[in-house]
């Protein structure tokens, strides 16, 4: 995989430091995560966070465990905390000298004059488990002691001191705590004292409650002679009496299974080695259904985004059998005529205009790249209830326009395509009317089922005679006096002719629509653009904003308003392979990116303005899958 490791002038400067993180997950929606320099800038990070029912039910245990070297009689602090008040203390950052991903597992090393030790970690895969090993490799003998700070609490939520007390009860070799959790480790020396107003400055900077109180639980210790001694603690929730085996064999296990996912995904270069790596932290169980995450931190499971994602994390990295399960799965949530969207409260919801229409793209491209006609033929009925559905009208006023073939959609109050972002409740791109993506979406999807008819020697149902309606009042509706294509016609004010990413569909998709001129693509790449994605709106339309900043409000509202997403670097890339155009060398500058925020993973979004720096989860599903696929294509 491509080398992701920073020296003491990354390491040592916390703003440096605290702005790249880490990510290791348990395969079912929990992880570990934090920040290059140890601080916690985020409510989200944690060595432990435990999912729950659903992937975004999650639930911080073990927030770190803080080390203390005692060399000489003198007492060195490597934990890194901001408080409430602005200070940072302690400061261990300073000592910090290396910081790597080997494997995609992060590894500290902390210099104290001769004296350097080690950190690594790992998560047990299919369990809520962490293994944490420290290891002296010069110097000594010393005094190691980590301080276990713990709570137990929503993930998205904070807890104080002054709530009800942390239960904690012992264990041989450690503690139990909540009746939920527990830690393991030599030397455990029980506390139960609060630290109060533990400071996330990622959360202070996104308008959110920022302080939490934390409780040292007790300290782990052990002394180091000589290179080569190490101290092991384990953490893990679930079955307590199921102790996990020694953290060094975790470690290992971890680093072997990381190495088989990369393997397996057959990958040309390092950045396909590393591409496979973070797709694979996507990619989680429920039960014994796989699933897709669709970011870390604070995301769980929605049916758009794994669709959009699929063929780039299951089919690009040959995990197809995996993304068979998922498809007859999401299958099983089609009601009349529109696939489930599993809301992170845990709740169904049936809210979208395009994710079924995404549906019908993975199975078309699963059956495709596979050969698997027999997931064809199973699927095929609820495929054509799918159109059948949309030809009569469904929920949301989302229907077929009988006098051009053309899906439309809308309802008060509602916002159906992936531009859904609210501001206090009131959309601020509804969209209303037929959107360009949305009917790019039905014609593709439609044609894509009689591919699938044609390779079962089965019935198409209707999907003929509404794939060539919607083909030619697609052609003839769409193309806008700019240059481009119109955003949506047929809206509650006109036709939109709003410069945005949207229209790429119609020319990227396997059955698109319409094949781009040089036209539109060079308006495209002159104003949306971007070193590391497409903006949601040209800069010089109205109610462009650049910067995705500021409390959720504001952030909310330029979310579709001028952000930048890196998953439209997938059809802006097809679109031009198709036109003979050149794509700007887009792929080698989003790989970039790699080291600079989600460390070996892409970002959800960015700042529309230069220097389009990083913004919401750093770690985003349909950015990473898009990314995978289009390198592969």
């Amino acid at each position: 995989m491509i080398p992701i490791s920073f020296g003491p002038q990354v390491c040592g400067a916390l703003t440096e430091g605290a702005a790249r993180e880490w990510l290791v997950p348990d395969g079912l929606g929990g992880y570990a995560m934090g920040t290059v320099s140890g601080l916690r800038t985020r409510r989200y990070h944690g060595l432990l966070m435990v999912s729950g029912a659903t992937a975004a039910a999650r639930t911080l245990a073990l927030a770190s465990l803080d080390p203390v070297l005692t060399i000489g009689g003198d007492e060195v602090r490597l934990g890194v905390h901001e408080w409430a008040s602005g200070s940072v203390a302690p400061a261990g950052h300073a000592f910090l000298e290396r910081f790597s991903l080997i494997d995609g597992l992060p590894r500290w090393r902390w210099r104290v004059g001769d004296v350097v030790l080690e950190r690594e970690l790992a998560m047990v895969y299919g369990r809520p488990a962490l293994a944490v090993v420290h290891r002296l490799l010069a110097g000594g003998p010393v005094r190691l002691d980590l301080q276990a700070l713990c709570t137990w609490r929503d993930g998205h939520g904070e807890r104080g001191a002054g709530g009800p007390p942390l239960d904690l009860r012992p264990a041989a070799g450690g503690v139990v705590i909540e009746n939920a959790y527990r830690l393991d480790g030599p030397d455990w020396r029980a506390a139960g004292t609060w630290w109060t107003g533990v400071h996330h400055r990622e959360e202070a900077v996104r308008g959110l409650a920022a302080d939490e109180d934390l409780c040292h639980a007790g300290t782990f210790g052990a002394e180091l002679r000589e290179p080569g001694d190490v101290l092991e603690v384990r953490a893990w929730a679930g079955a307590l009496d199921d102790t996990p085996p020694p953290a060094r064999e975790v470690i290992s296990a971890a680093r072997r299974r990381n190495r088989a996912v990369v393997a397996a995904a057959a990958p040309s270069d390092d950045v396909d080695a590393t591409l496979a790596l973070a797709a694979d932290a996507f990619v989680v169980r429920t039960g014994s259904t796989p699933d897709v995450v669709a970011g870390y931190p604070w995301f769980g499971a929605w049916s758009r985004d794994t669709m959009i994602a699929y063929e780039g994390l299951l089919l690009s990295t040959n995990r197809a059998e995996e993304g068979r399960r998922l498809l007859l799965g999401y299958a099983s949530t089609l009601s009349e005529g529109m696939l489930a969207n599993t809301a992170d409260t845990g709740s169904v919801e049936y809210n979208t205009v395009d994710g079924t229409l995404w549906f019908l793209h993975a199975v078309a491209r699963h059956v495709t790249v596979t050969g698997d006609t027999d997931l064809a033929e199973e699927l095929l009925p609820a495929l054509r209830d799918v159109v059948d559905a949309h030809l009569r009208g469904t929920r949301y006023g989302i229907r077929v326009d009988p006098d051009d073939g053309l899906l439309t959609q809308g309802a008060a109050g509602e916002a159906l395509t992936w531009m859904d972002a609210r501001v206090r409740g009131v959309p601020v791109t509804a969209r209303a009317g037929k959107p360009v993506e949305v009917n790019a979406l039905w014609i593709n999807g439609l044609a894509g089922i009689v591919d699938l008819a044609r390779r079962t020697r089965s019935d198409a149902g209707a999907a003929p005679a509404a794939h060539r309606a919607a083909l030619a009042s697609f052609r003839r509706r769409f193309p806008a006096p700019a240059g481009w294509l119109y955003d949506v016609v047929d809206g509650p004010h006109g036709d939109d002719a709003s410069l945005r990413p949207n229209q790429l569909l119609a020319w990227s998709l396997p059955y698109a629509p319409m094949r781009a001129d040089a036209r539109a693509l060079r308006a495209i790449s002159k104003g949306l653009l971007t070193p590391i994605g497409l903006r949601s709106l040209g800069p010089r339309e109205m109610g462009f904003l650049g910067a995705h900043r500021g409390n959720s409000d504001a952030r909310d509202g330029a979310y579709h308003m001028g952000t930048v997403w890196p998953w439209w670097v997938g059809p802006f890339i097809d679109t031009c392979a198709k036109s003979a155009v050149s794509d700007g060398e887009l792929l080698s500058s989003i790989e970039g990116h790699l080291t600079e925020f989600g460390l070996g993973s892409v970002t959800e979004t960015a700042d529309g303005e230069p220097p389009h720096s990083a913004t919401g989860c750093p770690f985003q599903a349909w950015s990473v899958g898009e990314l995978v696929r289009v390198r592969r294509c």
